[in-house]
């Protein structure tokens, strides 16, 4: 179809929707969607077109996504036939026909590219889809494109990099429903709350990483970004479970998932009689501004909800915890993420590079592709260093163990705490440690108009309780504004 014509039909299904149906299309949720497929008002082709128009439209301002699926029209369409025909209809869930975007460290064996930003592993072939890909079409799901992700020159780090946002990003501009990102200290949590979207950082072990360009088995983990918490438990129920290609973690870990899933916990009055810890140390922001006034006025709505609201808890050894120079983290992760890289690589159908030697060597080649003048690679090099996990890596982690184990642990114990809350990721490296979930939702917006989230913790497993206290928060704040800068 012509681009004009495109652009004709995309605003004619807006304006219908929005009339019909009273919402923006770009804020659809995924009930919303899948109530206009039912009704017949909404195509799921219709949607992928709106989407990709969007994305077009939007993409020269964010450098959100970095490529778009060229199948993703027939894979709309054959959830249509599907839809229409009646066939699988018992498998016809919340995500069926439903676009989805996946950062680009997540392996589709499909047209699209899995580089985790760089440009030594663009052409390379993998074997299968990533294990949350995998349940991502088994439940119907359109893969629509993928996000970008922080470039490799930089190393493993967390997302505090704006390119670093690419899923949240894409969600908060209304580019998909339904993104999905990854996190091993901060990825998903600090730019889901700079974006005003939604992010749930899983228990490690919760979702599948096999397929996914890792970092750290021990911290990595994949979750969903949406405009909702109800959005994202959606997603959630549709990835988690145990995965024989990342089997210890996945086998570990499906203990925790509740019998009929995590939709039940979607509960209004979920805030009530939850004991709820603000640790000291977080909430540091002068008397009088913005965010100071929002976190105050949110402590007192949780109150008002019914919660038990315990304020001034310290969290013990808390200034090691954040200090991954001396905590062990910088003993442990250079070693974890050089072998995990390495056989990632090396089980590629195709790769340029087979090692985290040969994209080393890659990126001194191409300084200008890798923006090696900006971001360098001495994460690498320490990494390439290593010879794997000895005597000092095991201490290292024992450490990082003992640190977790006398601190937030003992504290959420000794309070009896169905979680802790703080803004944005600032506790994110605390709780990627032992591999704790998290939520973050949309808290307020500052004075340039930067959203602020508030993010609900807990220890392992604890993911019912956090969607419990962080559905009932949005549902009474609703602090989520629709993007207005947005052309």
């Amino acid at each position: 179809m012509p681009r004009p014509l495109l652009a004709v039909a995309v605003a004619a299904l807006v304006l219908a929707l929005a009339g019909a149906h009273g919402f923006r299309i770009e804020e659809a949720s995924v009930d919303s969607i899948q109530l206009g497929f039912n009704n017949g008002s909404l195509t799921s082709v219709d949607l992928v077109r709106f989407y990709l128009d969007r994305i077009s439209r939007l993409n020269r301002l964010l450098h959100a996504v970095i490529e778009v699926n060229p199948d993703a029209l027939p894979q709309a369409a054959r959830a249509d036939a599907e839809r229409c025909s009646g066939r699988h209809r018992r498998a016809i869930g919340a995500l069926h026909g439903v676009p989805v975007l996946l950062k680009d460290n997540i392996a589709t064996r499909d047209a699209l590219n899995t580089t985790a930003g760089s440009f030594a592993l663009l052409g390379s072939v993998v074997r299968r889809d990533a294990g949350v890909v995998r349940r991502l079409r088994r439940a119907g799901a359109v893969v629509l494109g993928k996000p970008a992700r922080q470039t490799w020159t930089s190393g493993p780090t967390s997302a505090a990099s704006p390119v670093a946002a690419g899923a949240p990003a894409a969600a908060g501009a209304g580019m998909a429903a339904v993104t999905l990102g990854t996190e091993t200290d901060g990825s998903i949590l600090c730019p889901a709350s700079l974006n005003s979207v939604v992010g749930i950082k899983p228990t490690v072990g919760l979702t599948s990483r096999a397929g996914v360009i890792p970092i750290t088995p021990r911290q990595d983990t994949v979750g969903p970004i949406c405009h909702t918490v109800a959005d994202a438990v959606h997603v959630l129920d549709a990835i988690v479970g145990y995965d024989a290609r990342d089997a210890t973690p996945t086998m570990e870990a499906s203990k925790y998932i509740p019998h009929g899933g995590y939709m039940q916990f979607l509960k209004k009055g979920g805030l009530g009689g939850k004991r709820i810890g603000v640790p000291s140390g977080f909430f540091n922001f002068p008397n009088g501004t913005v965010q100071q006034m929002a976190y105050a006025q949110h402590l007192n709505t949780m109150r008002k909800q019914g919660a038990v609201v315990i304020e001034n808890l310290d969290i013990e050894n808390l200034s090691v915890l954040l200090d991954s120079q001396n905590n062990g983290q910088q003993i442990a992760l250079p070693a974890e993420f050089k072998l995990s890289l390495n056989s990632y690589l090396s089980n590629l159908l195709y790769s340029p590079v087979r090692s985290l030697a040969e994209i080393i060597a890659f990126n001194n080649a191409h300084p200008v592709e890798e923006n090696m003048k900006e971001n360098g690679q001495t994460v690498f090099l320490v990494a390439e260093n290593t010879t794997g996990i000895g005597a000092s890596e095991r201490e290292a982690i024992s450490q990082l163990n003992k640190l977790s184990a006398n601190g937030l642990k003992k504290l959420m114990r000794e309070h009896e705490l169905d979680a802790i809350v703080t803004p944005n990721n600032a506790v994110s490296s605390v709780l990627a440690i032992d591999g704790m979930p998290a939520i973050t939702v949309p808290a307020g917006y500052g004075k340039l108009g930067v959203p602020f989230g508030l993010c609900f913790g807990g220890l392992r497993g604890y993911e019912p309780r956090l969607i419990e206290m962080a559905y009932a928060f949005e549902q009474v704040t609703m602090v989520r504004k629709t993007p207005t800068f947005l052309p």
